[in-house]
């Protein structure tokens, strides 16, 4: 199943719908933990992200990609824009000039975007983060990769992870971000960056596996 960026683009198109559909409820997990603003956040960057994209919508994935990463460094605020940002520049350098991709490039490229996200946000797997969702995520697709799946279980492999990754955040005690200054008030929250980047895989599932 050869990625291309045209299911790039459908990705992202899905992706935005599906931050538009969670909006309201992202903001509410952000509420009790946060400045309650990660889904209006999340929204209105990907709402600038499709803006961009007819822009860039023929050149290779790499391309692409990078115009995600810098739209949503200039347009999502707090400490969402920076993260999400680093996490889509890197999945460009990682796809540069390429015009499609196996599902295996695509993993690798997702563990590059990853290790430097959480390069940038200093945060590992416990710190009830994004990150928590997506190195399960990660996990789940490359074993699925390397068990033969076929690519459609596989996706759907990684969004499961991703999901269960996303509810593990909530006995947790956050270590990071504004949630941090909690303490022990932070936990029994369900992480709101959790959410927003599992609905990230569940997007691969949705534009991938039709």
């Amino acid at each position: 199943m050869p990625i291309s960026r045209d299911d790039m683009v459908a990705w992202l198109s899905v992706y935005s719908r599906l931050l538009e559909e969670n909006k309201d409820y992202l903001t509410q997990l952000d509420s009790s933990i946060g400045d309650a603003d990660h889904g209006v956040n999340m929204d209105r960057g990907f709402k600038a992200v499709l803006g961009k994209l007819p822009a860039v919508v023929d050149k290779d994935i790499g391309t692409i990609l990078k115009s995600v990463g810098m739209t949503l460094v200039q347009t999502v605020g707090g400490a969402s824009g920076p993260l999400y940002g680093t996490f889509f520049l890197q999945a460009g350098a990682a796809t540069a000039n390429k015009m499609e991709l196996s599902l295996a490039d695509w993993a690798s490229a997702v563990e590059g975007a990853i290790n430097g996200l959480m390069a940038r946000g200093k945060a590992n797997i416990g710190d009830k983060t994004m990150v928590d969702a997506l190195v399960p995520a990660l996990h789940a697709l490359k074993q699925a990769i390397a068990d033969g799946v076929d690519e459609h279980e596989a996706l759907h492999q990684s969004a499961f992870a991703a999901e269960q990754g996303m509810k593990n955040t909530i006995p947790l005690v956050a270590k990071k971000g504004r949630a941090s200054y909690l303490a022990e008030r932070s936990a029994g929250h369900q992480d709101p960056g959790a959410t927003s980047s599992y609905l990230m895989f569940k997007a691969m599932v949705d534009a991938w596996t039709k």
